[in-house]
């Protein structure tokens, strides 16, 4: 079963749904660049909300090993992921699971996805040096599957609930990761369209409980 991921949670009720409908796991960016941005104390609440077995993942961009841990005590992440040029060695200091997203670009190469350590979970995105995630911009699906076939991995870049399904078939990912293609605006989540992708995932409530 698919794991998915919805990034960019401002709200409450976004959240909510999210969870309810069978997502397994909600993102909230603490870079402040981002036009996601969202608060520890905002998130904390948010997540002291969520039911059991739905992973909150904090999103950050080159900030301070320091302030990345102090943020996830604050708001009890279970996940950090990264969306900068952080080091390997920097990801595996951290005293939570770890995604680090990785650009596909034209010239990636699958096997490069070898050199991270299999404790950290590669998110395969599309890049941009200054939005780094939510841009709207599909990868190479077929990159995408090589890298897949070598190890598990999150699929990101593009989708939404008229080409997840595509997407999934074609690259057979650990998880989906999606942000940009369930929204009204920036941050906040569009109910239809949240309902529309976990029904092109045709994940039934049998499926979406194991999927926590």
């Amino acid at each position: 079963m698919t794991r998915v991921k919805i990034c960019g949670i401002t709200r409450a009720d976004d959240a909510l749904l999210a969870a309810q409908l069978g997502a397994s796991a909600l993102g909230f960016i603490f870079w402040p660049g981002s036009a996601r941005f969202i608060s520890p104390d905002a998130a904390g609440e948010i997540v002291a909300m969520l039911p059991p077995g739905i992973v909150p993942v904090g999103v950050f961009v080159d900030q301070p090993q320091s302030e990345v841990e102090d943020v996830a005590r604050r708001v009890r992440l279970g996940a950090i992921q990264l969306h900068g040029n952080e080091s390997i060695g920097y990801a595996l200091g951290l005293m939570k699971p770890v995604i680090k997203a990785v650009p596909v670009t034209g010239t990636f190469d699958p096997a490069s996805v070898d050199a991270v350590p299999r404790a950290i979970t590669v998110l395969l995105d599309a890049h941009d040096p200054i939005k780094r995630g939510g841009t709207g911009r599909t990868i190479d699906w077929t990159l995408a599957a090589h890298a897949a076939a070598r190890r598990r991995v999150m699929l990101s870049g593009g989708l939404n609930p008229e080409n997840v399904r595509e997407a999934v078939d074609a690259v057979r990912p650990y998880g989906v990761d999606l942000s940009s293609g369930v929204e009204a605006s920036p941050g906040v989540k569009c109910h239809e369209r949240l309902r529309a992708l976990f029904d092109a995932l045709e994940m039934r409530p049998a499926e979406r409980a194991r999927n926590t």
